[in-house]
């Protein structure tokens, strides 16, 4: 027999909330691969794809852990958007205020997926405790490739 690990309410909609944001930011990053110009067009280019790519399937595997758990994994754009809380990025930015724009998303991301990971641990929740501990390693290693394309 398969046992569940048990459901709190606030690991629940702190998880709930890291998909939302994940989605902002998958969002976010498409919009960069799509509209990014200049020098730098290919090597952006190329790391954004990666970037929404590697994103789909963290959301999917976020929002299977909430299913496991019991609860509703949110959807809908506009939810999605209300529960993220990310400021979007106008069309026309230039490539390096994409590409900051996109690292401040990630570090703010980082942020929520931490207490994600501390309220999972307090309530013994080690599989979404070890989920959120992934995604943190994922976005902090972006940050720090963004963030080497600034230097």
């Amino acid at each position: 027999m398969t046992t569940q690990a048990p459901s709190n309410p606030a690991v629940v909609d702190a998880l709930r909330t890291v998909v939302a944001e994940s989605y902002a930011l998958l969002a976010q990053t498409h919009l960069c691969h799509w509209n990014v110009r200049g020098p730098g067009f290919f090597a952006l280019h190329t790391a954004f794809e990666e970037q929404y790519t590697e994103l789909f399937a963290g959301i999917d595997e976020i929002a299977e852990r909430i299913r496991a758990l019991g609860a509703l994994a949110p959807g809908g754009l506009a939810s999605l958007a209300k529960m993220a809380g990310m400021e979007e990025l106008h069309e026309d930015a230039d490539a390096t205020t994409m590409v900051r724009h996109l690292a401040a998303c990630n570090q703010h991301l980082v942020r929520d997926a931490v207490k994600a990971r501390d309220l999972a641990g307090e309530f013994g929740d080690t599989q979404s405790e070890d989920l959120m501990i992934e995604r943190i390693q994922v976005h902090e290693k972006t940050i720090w490739m963004l963030h080497s394309f600034l230097e």
